[in-house]
C-alpha cells in the first residue's frame, strides 16, 4: 500500500508539473508546496530534470513546424545570404542572446535558489509577484512582430527568464510579460517564450545528465520517476495547446486571480 501511495505521488507531481509548466503559474513553486504537502524529500536534481525534460519534449512537438522553418531557413541564410530567411536566421540570434543571461545567473546563484529560495513561504510570496506581474500586463496588445524584435527586446526577455530560477516565479510568465512589455504582440511572445524555453531546458538536460547516472537513488526510484516523467509530457501537451487559446482570447487576468489566491493560501496555512 506504502509503494502504491508513492506512485500516486509521483504521478500527481508529475501531472502538476506538466501542467504547470507552460501556464504562468510557475511549476516550480507546484512542485516545491506539493512536496511540502505530501512530505517528500527529494535528493538531487534527476526528479526536476526528467520532468522538465518531459515538458521540452511537449513543447518541441506543437513548435515542431516553427522549428523547422527556422532551422531550415537559418541554414539557407548562412549558406545563401537570401534575404528572404534573414528574419527567421535574425529570431535564431535573438533565442540565443535571450539565454545568455538565465545561463550565466543560473550558475551564479543555482546553490543559493536550489536551497535558500526553495521554501513555501517563498513561493507565496513569489506567486503574488507573478500575479501583480500578470495584472499589468492583462490588457496589452503590442504591435511586434518577429521581424521587429531588437538585441534590446531579446535581453530584457531573458533577464525576465532569469529571475524566474526562483521558485514561485512563473518562466512563462515572466518571459511573456516582459515580452508584452517590450511591445510585442500577443502570439508573438508567446511564441517567443516557448522557443526560448528550448535551448535553456536542453542545455540543463545535457549539463546534468551526469547528475542522473550518478544519483544515487536513482535505481530505486527508477519507476516512480518514470511515471512523473511520462505524466509530465502529457500533461505539458494539452496544457499549453489550451494556454496558446487562452492567450489567444486576452484572458491572462484568469491565472493572475490563481496566483493571488493560492499565494495568500500558501503564506497562512503552509
Amino acid at each position: 500500500m506504502t509503494e502504491l501511495w508513492t506512485l500516486i505521488k509521483y504521478l500527481i507531481l508529475g501531472l502538476f508539473q506538466g501542467f504547470t509548466e507552460p501556464i504562468p503559474i510557475s511549476s516550480s513553486g507546484h512542485i516545491v508546496i506539493l512536496k511540502n504537502l505530501f512530505d517528500l524529500e527529494i535528493k538531487g536534481l534527476s526528479f526536476e530534470i526528467l520532468v522538465n525534460f518531459g515538458s521540452l519534449i511537449a513543447v518541441l512537438l506543437i513548435f515542431r513546424h516553427d522549428i523547422i522553418r527556422l532551422v531550415k531557413n537559418g541554414v539557407i541564410y548562412i549558406t545563401k545570404r537570401d534575404e528572404k530567411a534573414k528574419g527567421d536566421f535574425q529570431f535564431i540570434l535573438f533565442l540565443i542572446i535571450a539565454t545568455i543571461p538565465t545561463g550565466i545567473l543560473g550558475l551564479l546563484f543555482e546553490d543559493i535558489i536550489s536551497e535558500t529560495l526553495s521554501k513555501p513561504i517563498v513561493v507565496g510570496y513569489t506567486l503574488l509577484l507573478t500575479g501583480a506581474a500578470l495584472w499589468v500586463i492583462r490588457n496589452l496588445r503590442g504591435r511586434k512582430n518577429d521581424g521587429d524584435i531588437r538585441v534590446k527586446d531579446a535581453l530584457i526577455v531573458g533577464f525576465a527568464q532569469a529571475v524566474a530560477l526562483v521558485p514561485g516565479i512563473s518562466r512563462s510568465g515572466a518571459t511573456i510579460v516582459a515580452a508584452m512589455l517590450v511591445g510585442m504582440k500577443q502570439e508573438t511572445a508567446l511564441r517567443f517564450s516557448f522557443l526560448l524555453y528550448i535551448p535553456v531546458s536542453l542545455g540543463i538536460t545535457m549539463m546534468s545528465f551526469t547528475d542522473i547516472i550518478t544519483d544515487p537513488d536513482f535505481n530505486a526510484m527508477a519507476i516512480p520517476y518514470l511515471i512523473a516523467f511520462m505524466a509530465s509530457i502529457v500533461a505539458s501537451f494539452y496544457a499549453l495547446k489550451w494556454f496558446i487559446n487562452v492567450m489567444a482570447k486576452g484572458n491572462l487576468k484568469y491565472f493572475a486571480f490563481y496566483c493571488f489566491i493560492v499565494g495568500i493560501l500558501v503564506i497562512l496555512f503552509i
